[in-house]
């Protein structure tokens, strides 16, 4: 169980990222709103998974899954470029999580 909290919680560190982006600057009320809520339930999900799983571990994935989606989300809606580079790197994140999975 801790395991698919973890995960859904990496989900909301995108989903806050990118309304953090949006917000510009807390400027705008909807994307600042969706940040706040965001980061509440992602920093609640990856505190309740630490219960059960190592820090390093738990923050490690958490960063990873955030990071990985965050990137591919900006590249699907056009706000970043997709390059052969980048897909790569997104690879290397999500074999370094499920590397972290299998490891534990």
């Amino acid at each position: 169980m801790a395991w698919i909290i973890l995960i859904v919680s990496g989900a909301f560190e995108a989903v806050w990222a990118t309304a953090l982006g949006k917000s510009e600057g807390f400027s705008k009320l909807t994307p600042t709103l969706v940040f706040f809520g965001a980061l509440v339930v992602s920093m609640g999900g990856l505190a309740y998974a630490m219960r059960d799983l190592p820090t390093g571990t738990s923050y490690a994935v958490w960063v990873g899954i955030g990071a990985t989606l965050t990137v591919v989300y900006a590249m699907a809606t056009g706000a970043e470029a997709v390059s052969l580079v980048k897909a790569i790197c997104i690879m290397a994140i999500v074999g370094g999580v499920i590397g972290l999975k299998l490891a534990h």
